[in-house]
């Protein structure tokens, strides 16, 4: 992998810490504090500036090119994620169907756990068959107070 560069951004719910390449987004995670952050990456600003308009309500997709690094099966999985439109939710198992194994709910859960990029591919919007929150590597305030966002 090449170089990587991180930016952080003060959101209404935590500190995002973000990671890029010189192209594309690695990772947007939940972090405790802010370290140093580095400057002139085109990727890293344009992630930092839609990660703003999101939480400002002005914003409901994200258009930066990823870096999804996990297995086939996960990344089968993200991808999907990419598709469930801002202020939308879907179960794991119909998740599981979409990716074709409907009896894949529980490996869905995982590799939603797995997700490196936060909110850019939305897991937060994945949640259990009888409607309540599940799972979310931020906490589930966290989850709860993005899907209250996009008025879910």
């Amino acid at each position: 992998m090449a170089d990587k560069y991180y930016g952080y951004y003060k959101s209404p719910i935590g500190i995002l810490e973000i990671v890029t390449s010189e192209d594309s987004l690695l990772s947007v995670t939940f972090t405790a504090e802010q370290k140093q952050t580095d400057i002139n990456i085109a990727i890293l600003d344009r992630a930092i500036q839609q990660l703003d308009e999101y939480f400002q309500g002005k914003r409901k997709d994200f258009d930066l090119k990823l870096y999804l690094d996990g297995t086939d099966f996960q990344k089968k999985v993200w991808q999907q994620l990419k598709n469930i439109p801002f202020g939308k939710t879907i179960s794991y198992k119909e998740l599981a169907a979409k990716i074709g194994n409907d009896k894949a709910s529980r490996a869905v859960g995982g590799a939603n756990n797995k997700n490196k990029i936060a909110i850019v591919v939305p897991c937060h919007r994945v949640i259990g068959a009888n409607k309540e929150l599940t799972g979310y590597a931020g906490g589930l305030d966290k989850k709860k107070w993005l899907l209250e966002h996009e008025g879910i």
